[in-house]
């Protein structure tokens, strides 16, 4: 297969955005499933506002064990699952399950440990002015942490551009398979180290923009 440099210009702006498209849909998801898990690690632990040491225990085991799975295992585990919902186990759209479910438990440890740093004296305050557990979690602790969650945040989506570089080896295109599939295989380092660029130039964005947003909020408070 032999690729010119015009067709590079070409590949290399669709594989980044399909790469994009992976990670922002995946981000999202992983929030939903995420932030709510967190919320309830923090309200069920010892330290907490709800204490629960069983659900606790067996939540915070659940969460350990997905976050200690290889992402290629999780996605072969769970490519059946794609194709049953998507109605394919390859392409953008089938990876952003397993990238979802990869970066749901990692989300939910940032939140939890995010709220976890906020001084309990804000908890006690905010109970003394009748405040419900839920009232003190979503409209004072977390607005709180929101600093530290924005700093973490950034953290998971690089993570999941390091995923789907991954999941783009095994079907899932992108950057990933762009380097592998067009670079590697067939000897064009050109293209392999174009699509590092682009990864690399992803994670520093990212990076520079969690930055500069946990510093505006860290500024507000």
């Amino acid at each position: 297969m032999n690729i010119s440099f015009h067709e590079i210009f070409i590949l290399l702006p669709k594989c980044t955005l399909q790469t994009i498209y992976m990670v922002s849909v995946s981000t999202v998801f992983a929030c939903l499933m995420g932030l709510p898990l967190g919320v309830l690690l923090y309200n069920s632990a010892p330290h907490g506002v709800n204490p629960r040491t069983l659900l606790y225990n067996v939540l915070s085991h659940l969460v350990n064990i997905f976050r200690s799975l290889p992402f290629i295992i999780l996605m072969i585990l769970v490519m059946p699952f794609s194709r049953f919902v998507i109605g394919t186990s390859i392409g953008p759209t089938a990876v952003i399950i397993p990238l979802s479910i990869a970066a749901a438990p990692y989300v939910a440890r940032i939140v939890e440990s995010a709220i976890a740093e906020i001084d309990y004296g804000v908890v006690v305050a905010a109970r003394a002015m009748g405040s419900t557990n839920a009232q003190i979690v979503w409209k004072v602790l977390i607005p709180e942490a929101l600093p530290s969650l924005v700093s973490g945040l950034a953290l998971t989506i690089i993570n999941l551009i390091g995923y789907s570089a991954m999941a783009g080896v095994i079907g899932g295109e992108g950057l990933g398979n762009m380097a592998v599939s067009y670079g590697y295989y067939h000897f064009r380092w050109d293209i392999a180290i174009s699509a590092v660029i682009a990864i690399l130039l992803l994670v520093e964005l990212v990076q520079a923009a969690g930055t500069v947003l946990s510093r505006k909020l860290l500024a507000r408070r």
